[in-house]
């Protein structure tokens, strides 16, 4: 007594093994689904030699007859692209890969509900699987063999095209296009042919869906940026990502703040940038390439280097401009890309390119402004000035972009109150730099060298930030530049962690003294409180309101992440350890973070991709192999685990590798020689690294001697022993708990 859609397999595909058998497969997939926005199966038939399926009958219309040119509201497609995402969070956490999502496959009722129909083409994945792990799935063989495709052409992702095997990211891929096409009334790939339109999605980088309306949100060009990653791996990883992300949004439209909010919400506060341009405006945006060195004198590359360095620092603060991040831009250093290939992949829509000639005590920059769409220059000028006179040479050149910046996309007068505007914002921007040139170029040099992350180099540019502090006290950048990176050495044990966070909190404090609200500055205070102090809810406070400043400053995310990790707020973490990675993806340390994050919640083969990409980076950082070798070894691969182990350059985080990894196959002499070195070398400052590798061990009674004897020392690492996975075996003991409320991990 219900009225139902009857599905009936036709004669010539039910003769058919193949066919049939995807249609048997069919049935069971979907009768495997219960969520309110995938269609409800209610019976499988067989009569007179007909089979059929009697199904929810869906009355409405199929997505491409909502769909309008010129792109609907954004409220609209939220509501239509949040509960689509939901039934793909649905399907993928029961192994399910619909692999042929399309307009045609997505109904919308009467009511306005998402209705996901016909998972013909889905598979199924290995019956092993983790429900909540969505990607990298082991999948059954497609029935259609290896190299047949199957799918919708204009929806298909590149591995479809390719025929090569799928998994839940292809559905993300398509998913993608489904929102560029709603949001931009158009498809992202076209073409006359099959074979055009299969070309162009192997082959050509759509255009920015924001460069089609002006309207949206930055968050939302980069979210459907994302999602259309010819590689799997640059993709979002799963559905739910996606789907917080649209919900991010969704609550920025509702707040007011969506025009330019791009900030996660960190302990219910939204950061958000700092201006909202008027409604209908493009919000600018800029990368800043590096100059190109044109002086005889190689030594001369880090000061070329050094100053479009210190123009995107300067325009990153500008309100109302979009910047994309030093280590983004820089991949594109020494490499002949088309402006436009560069511009979409870094999500702007205009560059800033120039040259450097330096000779003696003079130089000459040259700048071109260049608009991406069409390669047409916007503005350029040449400067020729003595060194004494650096600060005034990038003052002029980022005024003159701000200014010109709002008149091509804003369309205000470049007229007087637009050069005195500018004037004011890159004054406000360049607070902090102190006055001295040859203190600010030992500076740059400084935090060029702490970045790379490695002992040496780390120590070279303390010794940098150094002198330059000494030559300009007023350098508040440095100041708190030389604080990040003392703290970074304490505490991966290089130079004694009391002296060293003593002088990390005077560097701190110093800064801050100059310039209160100098995001590096808190950033630098965040770090001692947090890594030293444990005093987790006034480092959270610290981090906040240089997150209020600085939404996107990868450091400040990568902090917050850290600390939300450590408290098990999961999504929260994850999150920020992204947006850290996505606005600077090539930063050695947030691809760090993130791995740790992926680690620490059960994603191990995740996590080993994100150390695998921060060490193909700088090859010498410390402490990236340890990480990498641990999760080598959780999964299994233990000789690649023990040569990565013993590659790692620093001692201490060697022999725990070592450790570990020989506990993990069952050499227990060979994991006890290591540690007992540990223990002889290091026990004064590395206590956790001895107690994760008693965790290896699985001896309990040392684990937690030598954690309290980390919490006596102050070593950050104990931080970490809330969310290691190693310890979950001890949560249940009566002395747990206790010990977390010392640390500070839990009220």
């Amino acid at each position: 007594d219900r009225e139902v859609a009857v599905k009936v397999l036709p004669d010539e595909v039910a003769a058919h093994p193949d066919r049939m058998a995807r249609f048997e497969r069919e049935a069971k997939t979907v009768a495997a689904l219960n969520h309110p926005n995938i269609v409800t199966l209610h019976s499988i038939e067989f009569e007179g030699g007909v089979r059929f399926l009697t199904m929810e009958l869906v009355e409405g219309q199929t997505l491409d007859r909502v769909a309008l040119p010129g792109g609907l509201p954004l409220p609209r497609v939220l509501d239509l692209a949040i509960p689509l995402s939901d039934a793909l969070v649905a399907a993928h956490e029961r192994g399910v890969v619909h692999r042929d999502l399309k307009p045609g496959n997505v109904m919308v009722t009467r009511q306005g509900r998402i209705k996901v129909l016909d998972f013909g083409l889905a598979k199924l994945g290995s019956s092993e699987s983790s429900p909540d792990v969505t990607q990298t799935m082991t999948l059954e063989s497609p029935i259609s063999g290896v190299g047949q495709v199957l799918g919708t052409v204009p929806y298909m992702s590149p591995e479809q095209v390719r025929g090569d095997v799928v998994d839940a990211r292809t559905d993300l891929f398509s998913f993608g296009i489904l929102l560029y096409e709603l949001l931009g009334g158009r498809r992202p790939f076209g073409g006359e042919t099959s074979a055009d339109v299969s070309s162009a999605i192997l082959r050509d980088a759509p255009v920015p869906v924001q460069n089609l309306r002006s309207d949206l949100p930055a968050d939302m060009g980069r979210i459907v940026g994302r999602c259309l990653e010819k590689d799997p791996e640059r993709r979002f990883q799963t559905a739910k990502d996606v789907r917080n992300e649209l919900e991010l949004v969704r609550r920025q439209l509702d707040s007011g703040s969506s025009a330019v909010s791009r900030g996660p919400v960190v302990s219910g506060i939204a950061a958000s940038a700092t201006s909202v341009p008027a409604a209908g405006k493009e919000v600018p945006s800029i990368a800043v390439l590096p100059f190109v060195n044109r002086s005889r004198d190689e030594e001369d590359e880090y000061f070329a280097d050094g100053v479009a360095d210190e123009l995107l620092s300067v325009l990153a603060k500008v309100r109302g401009l979009r910047v994309a991040a030093r280590t983004s831009s820089y991949q594109f250093k020494g490499k002949n890309e088309e402006l436009s290939v560069i511009g979409q992949k870094l999500g702007v829509a205009t560059l800033l390119e120039g040259t450097l000639r330096k000779a003696g005590n003079r130089v000459r920059i040259s700048v071109q402004l260049v608009k991406v769409s069409d390669g047409f220059h916007l503005w350029s000028e040449t400067y020729d000035r003595t060194l004494d006179d650096i600060f005034a040479v990038q003052d002029d050149i980022a005024q003159a972009v701000v200014k010109e910046l709002r008149a091509a996309l804003l369309g205000e007068e470049a007229d007087s109150k637009a050069s005195g505007d500018a004037r004011l914002d890159v004054a406000q921007a360049a607070r902090g730099r102190g006055t001295d040139a040859e203190a600010h170029r030992l500076y740059l040099q400084g935090r060029y060298l702490v970045n790379r992350r490695g002992a040496e180099e780390s120590r070279a540019g303390i010794a940098h930030l150094r002198q330059a502090v000494e030559r300009d006290p007023g350098h508040a950048l440095a100041w708190a530049a030389l604080s990040w990176a003392e703290t970074f050495a304490a505490i991966t044990g290089d130079g004694g962690l009391e002296a060293g966070i003593a002088r990390a909190r005077d560097a701190a404090e110093r800064a801050l003294a100059l310039e209160p609200d100098l995001t590096e500055g808190l950033l630098a205070r965040g770090g001692v409180q947090f890594w030293y102090d444990f005093e987790l809810s006034k480092a959270q406070e610290t981090f906040d309101n240089a997150l209020r400043s600085a939404p996107f400053h990868p450091e400040v995310l990568q902090a917050a992440a850290m600390l939300a990790m450590m408290r098990g707020r999961k999504d929260e973490a994850l999150a920020l350890a992204r947006r850290a990675v996505e606005v600077d993806p090539l930063d050695v340390s947030a691809l760090m973070c993130l791995g740790r994050a992926l680690r620490s919640f059960d994603r191990p083969e995740d996590a080993e991709r994100e150390f695998l990409r921060a060490l193909e980076i700088s090859p010498s950082a410390v402490a990236i192999r340890l990480l990498l070798a641990e999760v080598m070894a959780s999964q299994g691969k233990l000789d690649l685990a023990l040569k990565v182990a013993e590659e790692e350059p620093a001692n201490w985080a060697r022999l725990c590798a070592l450790a570990i990894v020989h506990a993990k196959a069952g050499r227990m002499e060979e994991s006890k020689r290591a540690l007992e070195e540990l223990i002889e070398k290091r026990s004064g400052d590395a206590a956790y690294q001895v107690a994760m590798a008693y965790g290896a061990r699985a001896e309990k009674e040392k684990v937690f001697e030598w954690l309290e004897r980390a919490l006596a020392q102050r070593d950050s690492g104990v931080l970490f022993s809330g969310s290691e996975i190693r310890f979950r075996q001890y949560h249940s003991d009566s002395r747990w708990q206790p010990l977390m409320k010392r640390i500070g991990l839990v009220s």
